[in-house]
């Protein structure tokens, strides 16, 4: 299994190779695009990419958890987490990359 991270500096590389801007305009970019969905997640809203997937806000309740160390109960505080949703374009994407590769061993 590969183990490799796509970093904001490889996504910059990637758009200063595909659409020629400077790399300097690259990042800035890259930066407002994530800024914009940090924004907009912030205010709860959905972020949907066509073909790629929506990321959305969900509010977590008040629960009891366990210390695993102790067995002690102990309260998860409420909170808010971002969750992803691939679309069927992306699963579909992935799926058939997996089949490819294992035909190809």
């Amino acid at each position: 299994m590969a183990g490799n991270t796509i970093t904001r500096a490889d996504l910059t590389d990637a758009v200063y190779r595909s659409v020629g801007i400077s790399r300097n305009e690259s990042a800035a970019f890259v930066e407002r695009v994530l800024e914009e969905v940090a924004a907009s997640l912030e205010n709860a809203d959905t972020v949907k990419i066509s073909s790629f997937g929506t990321f959305s806000v969900r509010d977590k309740k008040l629960r009891m958890g366990r210390n695993p160390k102790t067995g002690e109960e102990v309260p998860i505080e409420p909170r808010r987490v971002v969750t992803f949703r691939a679309s069927h374009v992306l699963k579909d994407r992935i799926n058939d990359g997996h089949r490819n590769r294992e035909a190809a061993e």
